[in-house]
This record gives structure tokens, C-alpha cells and sequence, in this order.
């Protein structure tokens, strides 16, 4: 089977390797210009040198014993260290959150810079449509994108899962990323709960990295629903603001500085850990399916690779003997 995946963030990539340990092959499509989704990692150059964030997920951490498996082979591959002092079973990717997407998406046939609008149906096959053109023709489609970018593609196709997805609201983040001439103040590499803050880290100090001293913070839902439409610009100054404060001291000299707004960055989850229609092979996994952490994207994608999986080989027809 020849299946079209909608996103190469961790659930997207997840679905592929379930289905290519079944033999079947994926074309990933991802409007970004790397793997990460919101496992991303932004570089920027400064009059010091690169410097190197991670502005979407901190870290992950792994109790289902499948996912325990998998963030072993990331470590033993390199992909992956544990971060002790965000917490006991806390981990990162090394050394950048998005390697271990790297890593996977090696495996793929993976186009970014591709947004898919849409989706039409051609027989028994699908096409998926772009902003200038279209691929295909796919035997399988898997929408691995938020809940409310997913919601606009399945709405002619699916109505259950269309409808799913406009139920599960997900909550906005902002992020603001510094770099500073030398190293910030602070009682510690992390700060949590801090006014309109709910994290910020020293980056430079998480396992595999080094160099210049950059930070990213990020501001807690209320504040980021309350600031969601200003301007990237205003809402930096704003955060850095919130810092200093959250520091009680002088920031230094500032190299760089920019602010991400993460639109859907947190799901409650619905409890279901993916969607599948057999009739039109239509699919649906996500970390707003399962839970808002990086393990339920994995664990979403598995789940719907394999389901996949055994809809095909249940679709196939009994062969007998004769004699």
C-alpha cells in the first residue's frame, strides 16, 4: 500500500515506521522546512556565532514500555540523553530537540516546504493538494497535523472525524528566544511558574549543547490567548520584560531575539488514540487524539500504522489449495 502522510512531526513519523515495519511505503508532505512539527529547533546567526533553540517541546519523558523501547534505540543512537534536571525521567533530543526527528525522518520519503489545502478523491485513490500542485495518487491518506488544521481537510471527507477535531480546542504558546553577551542571572537553568511565564531555560545547558548563552520562554496559556494576535515583535519585548522581573536582576547585552507563536501548541487529548475510516482509508493520529505530550504523538502514530495495517491484510483475499 502507498500511503500519503499529512505532517512529519512525531505522530507522522511514527505512522511511517509502523507501516514500513509492515512492508508498506509513505510519502511524508510538511509545510515546514525541516522535521519537528513542535519537537522544532530554530538556529539563528549572531555577531558571536550561531545560536541554537529548542522552541517547542523541552523535553519528553517515556513510561509506555513500547516508547521506553524507542527512547532507548534514540540513545543508543546518539538521538537522545536524559535531562535529570528537568526532572527524573525527563529527556531531549542531542543535540537538538529535532534530531530525533532527524533521525527518523531519514527514512521516509519526506517533501517539506509542501502545504497540503486539501484533499480529492480520484476513484479508489487520493490526491493531495498543494498550494500550486498536487501529489499523487496515494492508496491511503494519514492527516497527522493539529486538531484544527487537520478539521478543514477531513470536513468533505469524514464528518465523525472532522467533527472530533473541531471538538478538541487546543491552547495557544507563545515562545520568545535570546541570546545574550553572557550568561543570565538566574538561580538555575530553569524557571518555572513565574507570572505570565510557565517555563524558561537556558538551552545552552541541556545535555549535547554548548556555546552561546540563549534562553527560550515561554508564556502560559492565559497570557498567550490574551497576546495571541500581537506582533511577534511586541510580544518579545513583552517576555523580556516578564523575565528580568521573574529574574529579579538586569538582563545582559542581548545578541538576538525573536518571538514563535505556537497557535495550537497543547491538546487535552480526547482519550482515542487514532482514527481510521476503512471505506475511503482515511486516517487521523495526534498528540490532541491521546494527550498533549510527545509520547502520545508516538504512541498515536504506531496505534494507526498498525491499524492500517491489519485493514489490509484483512482485505485481502483467502488464497486455498486445492487437491
Amino acid at each position: 500500500m502507498n500511503v500519503a502522510i499529512i505532517g512529519a512531526g512525531l505522530s507522522g513519523l511514527s505512522c511511517a515506521d509502523a507501516l514500513a515495519a509492515t512492508g508498506h511505503r509513505s510519502a511524508l508532505f510538511d509545510k515546514g522546512r525541516g522535521p519537528g512539527g513542535r519537537m522544532a529547533t530554530r538556529r539563528a546567526g549572531t555577531v558571536a556565532g550561531e545560536a541554537s533553540f529548542d522552541h517547542g517541546a523541552q523535553y519528553f519523558t517515556a513510561r509506555h514500555p513500547e516508547f521506553l523501547k524507542q527512547v532507548g534505540d534514540w540513545s543508543a543512537r546518539g538521538a537522545a540523553s536524559p535531562w535529570p534536571e528537568a526532572g527524573a525521567d525527563a529527556w531531549v533530543g542531542v543535540p537538538a530537540m529535532n534530531s530525533v526527528l532527524k533521525d527518523m525522518a531519514t527514512r521516509h520519503d519526506v517533501e517539506f516546504n509542501f502545504n497540503a489545502k486539501g484533499l480529492v478523491r480520484d476513484g479508489r485513490k487520493w490526491l493531495i493538494v498543494g498550494d500550486h500542485e498536487s501529489r499523487g495518487h496515494f492508496d491511503a491518506v494519514v492527516i497527522a497535523a493539529p486538531a484544527e488544521q487537520s478539521a478543514s481537510i477531513l470536513a468533505l471527507h469524514d464528518f465523525e472525524m472532522a467533527r472530533a477535531a473541531l471538538l478538541a480546542r487546543s491552547q495557544p504558546c507563545w515562545a520568545a528566544m535570546f541570546t545574550f553577551a553572557s550568561p543570565v542571572p538566574a538561580a538555575g537553568n530553569i524557571l518555572r511558574d513565574r507570572g505570565a511565564i510557565t517555563w524558561a531555560a537556558r538551552n545552552n545547558a541541556k545535555p549535547g549543547r554548548a556555546g552561546l548563552e540563549c534562553w527560550v520562554v515561554h508564556a502560559n496559556a492565559a497570557w498567550s490567548t490574551a497576546h495571541l494576535e500581537e506582533s511577534p515583535g511586541t510580544v518579545e519585548q513583552l517576555l523580556r520584560d516578564h523575565f528580568e522581573a521573574a529574574i529579579a536582576a538586569p538582563l545582559p547585552a542581548i545578541l538576538y531575539s525573536v518571538a514563535h507563536r505556537w497557535r495550537y501548541a497543547l491538546s487535552s487529548g480526547t482519550g482515542r488514540g487514532a482514527l481510521w475510516n476503512e471505506d475511503i482509508r482515511l486516517g487521523v493520529c495526534g498528540d490532541w487524539l491521546l494527550g498533549p505530550r510527545v509520547e502520545c504523538a508516538w504512541l498515536s502514530g504506531q496505534e494507526l500504522g498498525a491499524r492500517i495495517a491489519e485493514a489490509e491484510i484483512a482485505s485481502m483475499p483467502l488464497l486455498g489449495l486445492r487437491g
